[in-house]
């Protein structure tokens, strides 16, 4: 597909997204939100698809909501009943239903809803320039939008959480390596390099364990139970024990090679 402010690159089995606003340090407008919910509601009948990188155009990742292209005479989506917010939310829970992982490579700012973008990746990896916030409570909100109550707390805890929503605060790249929010830094210049290389292990696991490994992680998150936790693992394995994939790779195994999956 053709996107007016996303680019998409497919690598083989991986697409390269890239927000596409630069000169607007690719803040969220109105064709952006419809552009990127067209995308991650098309990724789970997206089978040739099993990764996907995220990352932003020029000298940002993603600045957050475009405020000066809010209000202008085009007709709110219903969204639920909720209009442009509902709108933009259904993004992130798209990004989280989506059976690819998601690995985030933020350079820049990230804020607002881009921060949010980050926060809904299952993998984040941060140039040195990265600075993140929740820049929603320095205008007027509550910084409870987009996600951002629910994602960040399980990634940083609560204490540290609160802090940056209630404060605004940006968190740097160094910081966000020691509180757990981002799994590597590395110099602006190795971003791209450092996704590439997490791809290709990724891309050395079968796709059906990839895909039943982010669902069991978003599930356990909030599991109930240990109990409830173990079932749903039982389930994804014996369904992964069932496949094609795990012959191969037990094969593999055994033969001391390279697996060979397919797509």
């Amino acid at each position: 597909m053709t996107y007016e402010t996303i680019h998409i690159e497919q690598r083989g089995p991986v697409d390269w997204l890239t927000l596409n606003r630069p000169d607007a340090l690719n803040s969220i407008n109105n064709q952006m939100v419809a552009d990127l919910s067209d995308y991650f509601g098309r990724l789970p009948h997206a089978a040739a698809t099993r990764i996907v990188v995220m990352r932003g155009a020029g000298r940002a990742f993603c600045a957050g909501l475009d405020i000066k292209a809010q209000g202008g005479t085009g007709q709110a989506p219903f969204a639920g009943g909720f209009g442009f917010q509902g709108w933009l939310a259904d993004v992130y829970v798209k990004m989280r239903r989506c059976p690819q992982p998601i690995i985030s490579l933020i350079h820049g700012a990230a804020c607002g809803g881009g921060f949010a973008f980050t926060l809904a990746s299952d993998i984040r990896i941060a140039a040195e320039s990265a600075r993140m916030n929740a820049a929603f409570i320095k205008l007027g909100l509550s910084s409870c939008d987009m996600g951002t109550s629910y994602f960040l707390p399980r990634l940083v805890g609560a204490s540290l959480a609160a802090e940056l929503m209630m404060t605004g605060r940006f968190i740097a790249a160094p910081r966000a390596l020691a509180t757990g929010l981002v799994s590597q830094v590395v110099p602006d210049a190795e971003l791209e390099a450092a996704g590439e290389a997490l791809v290709a292990e990724l891309l050395a696991t079968s796709p059906i364990g990839l895909r039943m490994t982010k669902e069991g992680l978003n599930f356990a998150i909030d599991a109930p139970s240990l109990e409830a936790a173990i079932a749903l693992e039982n389930r994804n394995q014996l369904m992964c024990a069932a496949s094609d994939d795990f012959k191969e790779g037990l094969a593999a195994f055994l033969e001391k090679r390279a697996p060979n999956y397919g797509a």
